[in-house]
């Protein structure tokens, strides 16, 4: 039983860690986009 317990942790870490990446490319993407948006109102 105690071999399956750090398993548990490596794949708890593990799914911490894709939601951060998810979440600083969701953020970058984003900034990206209202910059874009921000650029072309400028531009008119």
């Amino acid at each position: 039983m105690s071999k399956r317990k750090p398993a548990a942790v490596n794949r708890k870490a593990k799914e911490e860690i894709n939601k951060k990446a998810i979440i600083w490319t969701g953020s970058i993407l984003l900034v990206v986009i209202i910059v874009m948006t921000v650029l072309i109102i400028l531009d008119k």
